[in-house]
């Protein structure tokens, strides 16, 4: 166990310290202000404050984890190494940089409690975050940084060993429509046909009345096949589901119909299953619980994950009303058209309201890659070699990959050739050294 002696004990510091040595390097970790404890534990320890008590392990503490609220926190960002970080603390110091200070900004999302431009979906973009400013989105810093902590550790307790992680992979498939013409209705038939006709999409037109006249399958319904890699695959697979009402921006299919909620049982007996919550749902709690309680009553059991539509977050409201209803884990973190680390991590971690300063039970899960941001790279090799700079700097931190594909990722349609194997390479990436 390491014990860090500091000034003044904080939730932000235990926050972002059981983070970095516990979920990181699964190290345990408690903390003391008393000197004399200090003093006569025999194990690994440190001091976090602004000079240090003797010749012990010592980093020098920024100010951010001893505040509270919201303030105008100046940020340098510097390179170190092979990374870049920011809070430099001097050279007399046992790292050059307040490595939880700078993880707590990250992970806590303090940029996103700040003023900052929204795309229009009110969605916090990319090119907003210093990650992407400065050149460090592309890397899980937290745990680079964590690593680099551990090699101090380990040259000033030599006697200590540390226990190892595993690099991990948890496959998401989002399902915000289950199926492209079937299962639509008399209306949302007729209206496409219409659409179709006025666009002169004949080709469409014709696969659209050869899936409902049960003549071809449905190209959205690739469920057969996701479920068969799911069998070959020791890592299970999380579905979400969209069942929330028809609207402008969720187009899914109606709740009411057996077929759909067949479907979902069907997969929920082989993968885990968790609610893809509707684009007005993130906003209204009521209408969230009730699209709770719908999943949980076809799944026959209580929600355990949630991702938001679009991938919107209405921060930090969003992450309250899950709190407030009990949904354990969220998978929002992350961005559409970007590869990389939104909150700097590939490790899961819980949220932390900065209002209320208080650390919540709701744990945070964020992808790293969505289907549509591959997309950005035109051919398939392109997009393999992408997938394994990511898949290697995950695995040298031991961290958990967190792909988002869709369902209709998995269809003939031209967009997405390739991407089946693209989806078998992360299946395989944990077999390889």
């Amino acid at each position: 166990m390491l014990l860090v002696y500091t000034h003044k004990i904080t939730p932000r510091l235990k926050y972002v310290f059981k983070h970095v040595c516990t979920r990181v390097l699964g190290l345990e970790v408690s903390f003391t202000s008393k000197i004399e404890e200090f003093i006569t534990h025999d194990s690994l320890k440190m001091s976090y404050t602004k000079q240090h008590l003797g010749n012990e392990f010592f980093i020098k503490s920024h100010d951010l984890l001893f505040e509270q609220g919201l303030s105008d926190v100046e940020i340098n960002v510097q390179s170190w190494d092979d990374t870049k970080c920011f809070f430099f603390n001097g050279d007399k110091s046992g790292l050059p940089f307040d490595i939880f200070a700078a993880s707590f900004y990250l992970l806590s999302r303090y940029e996103e409690y700040l003023p900052h431009v929204k795309d229009e979906y009110g969605r916090y973009v990319a090119t907003e975050s210093i990650a992407y400013r400065y050149g460090f989105l592309n890397q899980p810093v937290v745990d680079i940084w964590a690593y680099k902590f551990k090699a101090a550790l380990q040259n000033r307790f030599s006697e200590y060993v540390f226990s190892e992680k595993k690099y991990r992979i948890k496959p998401i498939i989002d399902v915000p429509s289950a199926y492209s013409f079937y299962q639509k209705g008399i209306m949302r038939t007729l209206g496409g046909t219409l659409k179709d006709l006025s666009q002169f999409k004949f080709k469409r037109l014709y696969i659209r009345f050869m899936v409902i006249l049960g003549f071809q399958h449905d190209p959205f319904d690739t469920f057969k096949y996701i479920i068969n890699k799911q069998k070959s695959s020791s890592y299970k697979f999380l579905f979400f589901f969209l069942i929330g009402d028809y609207s402008t921006y969720d187009k899914g299919i109606n709740i009411n119909k057996k077929q759909f909620v067949s479907l979902i049982k069907q997969v929920a007996d082989y993968c885990h299953v968790g609610l893809k919550i509707s684009f007005f749902a993130t906003d209204k709690i009521d209408v969230l619980k009730k699209e709770k309680v719908q999943m949980e009553s076809i799944i026959n059991n209580s929600l355990k994950a949630s991702r938001q539509s679009y991938s919107r977050l209405n921060f930090p409201e969003s992450y309250r009303h899950l709190v407030e209803l009990e949904i354990k884990e969220d998978y929002t973190m992350g961005y559409v058209n970007y590869i990389g680390f939104r909150a700097g991590s590939c490790t899961p971690f819980l949220f932390y309201d900065l209002d209320y300063e208080v650390q919540t039970p709701l744990k945070i899960c964020p992808y790293h890659v969505m289907d549509y941001a591959l997309l950005k790279t035109r051919s398939l090799l392109d997009k393999k070699q992408v997938l394994n700079e990511l898949i290697k700097k995950i695995k040298k931190v031991n961290g958990e990959f967190v792909p988002v594909f869709h369902n209709y990722t998995f269809s003939d349609a031209e967009r997405w050739k390739g991407f089946k194997e693209l989806f078998n390479m992360i299946l395989e990436s944990s077999n390889e050294n």
